[in-house]
């Protein structure tokens, strides 16, 4: 899910958003203190951008009973301008 702040960006600043979360691996204690890994923040085109990563069960209304399970499972990630937050 991209919020509108991010999509006005327009569309090559969002590719390059998308693109940097795929590969981002900046995570450490002060940012990640549970090793959970759904939780990031950078600067992309003069904006800090969050992006959350959220584990719902499948019909998408409750949280997953087992988040590390597929089966059980729907990953929503939401990219956000930090200043919406």
């Amino acid at each position: 899910m991209i919020t509108p702040g991010v999509a006005a960006l327009g569309q090559q600043p969002v590719e390059r958003i998308v693109k940097t979360i795929a590969v981002y691996d900046d995570f450490c204690h002060s940012n990640d203190p549970h090793e959970e890994h759904d939780f990031g923040s950078f600067q992309a085109d003069g904006q800090t951008i969050f992006f959350k990563i959220d584990y719902f069960d499948k019909s998408l209304k409750y949280h997953s009973p087992d988040p590390s399970d597929p089966s059980l499972t729907e990953r929503v990630i939401t990219i956000m301008l930090a200043e919406k937050y």
